[in-house]
């Protein structure tokens, strides 16, 4: 039997994401559910016809039989007098009648149901659908969106603008619900009921999303509130057994509030009357380390935080550099520039082409598989929720591309890449991020490389391989960088100070990408070889 072209198609699809799962950490990948949901959208029409087509020669039987009938039953014995009407009759009532049975009762669903039964065993899990709309949540924290600004989609930077629908709100509010996250909750039940205010048409009725609304609101203190909400909740549904209780149960601890600030109030009047009241103390300016590590990341993922001061920008330069006259950069230099001092990080631009991008996606894609972290207590690789991505690594024999861009970091570094890890390709997903992290090995993981045996990681060399509509930036919180993405340069800074010492202030974080599709490739490069390369230093931070 020959295979429909639609299928076809369907089946290539499927054979690349046979091998794939958490569709949710890599954009690159989810590209191919497209194709599959478009090949399915394909089938279904398929479908449709096949109906429209049955219903059709059922219309046309009708009509046939309708005109007939009321010209025979207005004459039954003359028309069946006519011996040809008679034997029609006959006919049609013995056999026609059979057969237009059997096309009613025909199935056109085979086709279609048996594609999509093959097709939903490679279909996205309820772990990717949670891991998108956590993903959600993050974008909205890290970037201060309000829910209504997501829910028209209105972000910065995009293309193909999506409205959510109420549905869409509910189901994030549920899955932050089910996360004991009542403040994501009440967020996205705000959003639903907005929406439903607005005359929004949806299967979804006030009185659910009030009863999730005001219990999330409740569980945030809020009493007063959420006993709100639940008496707009029995305008609707006079007999909801638990808004009635709540009810009830909300006044009862409002009235305790009221009794018990009363008396509070009574005893500072006591108090007032021995004390003399002390002036206000003016509030601290808090310094900018003490700000939490988490706050500065995500100030900086804004474009907000620590600015560098003229003084120390105006030595920041950009060049045309040939690491100390490499024949191969003499004539043609590349151009470099100084991204920040302390740590010292600088960009070459225009260092990889479009063409070359192309060919380690096309190499990577199919290797693509969920970046793990290190387990700092077992050294184990494991997944974790704040890396979000996917990676795959390429080596320098499977294509003499990779070779030559190997090449090309060892002559613009002057560092050994004998003993460096192989070339790393990460794609991010939904919201995709790295939290903050060192690259190097501390002291209380003496263990971290030592399996490869060429020591620590003295230095990053990054890629970025692709442009990022919002979001994306690589961050240093401890000194307030932030390095955005621009398609075809590389950074580069040491993890290691010349006396083979951490450089703490390196510590970095990839933000979340809020609109847009992230691609980089990094290279790990290791102490060993480099003793002639970047001798040590006397001094300790040197």
């Amino acid at each position: 039997m020959e295979l429909p072209c639609w299928c076809l198609l369907l089946l290539s699809c499927l054979q690349s994401l046979s091998a794939h799962n958490d569709f949710f950490t890599s954009i690159g990948q989810m590209t191919d559910l497209l194709y599959t949901e478009k090949d399915l959208v394909t089938s279904l029409k398929d479908y449709i016809r096949a109906e429209e087509n049955k219903l059709e020669r059922v219309k046309r039987w009708a009509d046939k039989l309708d005109l007939l009938t009321a010209t025979a039953t207005q004459d039954p014995e003359g028309f069946l007098g006519h011996p040809v009407n008679a034997f029609k009759l006959m006919k049609r009532l013995n056999t026609e009648w059979g057969d237009l049975e059997s096309l009613v009762l025909s199935d056109t669903t085979d086709g279609f149901i048996s594609n999509l039964t093959i097709q939903r065993q490679y279909f996205p899990t309820d772990e990717d659908q949670t891991g998108a709309a956590k993903a959600l949540l993050r974008l909205q924290d890290t970037y201060r969106l309000d829910a209504n600004t997501i829910s028209t989609g209105d972000l910065p930077g995009v293309k193909h603008k999506s409205p959510m629908t109420v549905e869409d709100c509910y189901e994030l509010g549920k899955i932050a619900y089910s996360d004991v996250d009542y403040y994501h909750t009440e967020l996205w039940m705000a959003q639903a009921l907005r929406q439903l205010d607005q005359g929004e048409e949806s299967t979804l009725d006030k009185v659910t999303v009030l009863d999730y609304l005001s219990y999330a609101i409740y569980q945030q203190g809020e009493i007063e509130r959420a006993l709100e909400y639940t008496k707009r909740l029995l305008e609707l549904d006079p007999e909801h057994q638990r808004a009635k209780g709540n009810l009830k149960y909300f006044e009862f601890q409002l009235e305790k509030q009221k009794k018990a600030a009363e008396d509070d109030a009574e005893k500072q009047k006591e108090r007032g009357k021995r004390e003399t009241t002390e002036k206000k103390k003016p509030k601290k300016k808090v310094s900018n380390h003490l700000i939490p590590e988490r706050k500065k990341y995500e100030m900086l993922c804004r474009g907000e935080g620590i600015r560098m001061t003229p003084r120390r920008q105006s030595r920041l330069f950009c060049r045309y550099y040939d690491n100390n006259h490499n024949p191969k950069y003499v004539l043609s230099p590349v151009k470099q520039q100084d991204e920040w001092d302390r740590p010292y990080i600088v960009r070459y631009l225009d260092i990889i082409s479009d063409k070359e991008i192309e060919k380690v996606k096309q190499l990577a894609k199919p290797r693509l598989r969920r970046a793990t972290i290190s387990n700092p207590v077992t050294g184990v690789l494991e997944t974790a929720p704040y890396r979000i991505s996917k990676s795959a690594w390429l080596t320098g024999y499977e294509d003499p591309m990779i070779d030559k861009i190997n090449q090309r970091i060892e002559d613009l570094t002057g560092l050994e890449m004998e003993t460096a890890e192989e070339l790393q390709v990460a794609n991010y997903g939904v919201g995709g991020q790295y939290e903050p992290h060192f690259d190097f090995g501390r002291k209380d993981e003496p263990d971290a490389f030592k399996e490869l045996g060429t020591g620590n990681r003295i230095a990053t060399w990054l890629f970025y391989m692709s442009d990022v509509s919002a979001g994306g930036a690589t961050v240093f919180p401890d000194v307030g960088a932030a390095v955005w993405p621009q398609k075809g340069s590389a950074v580069f800074w040491y993890n290691l100070f010349a006396s083979g010492e951490g450089d703490y202030s390196t510590r970095h974080a990839a933000c979340p990408v809020l609109v847009g599709n992230k691609w980089v490739s990094n290279k790990w490069i290791h102490e060993r070889g480099q003793e002639w390369r970047r001798p040590c230093g006397l001094n300790e931070t040197e």
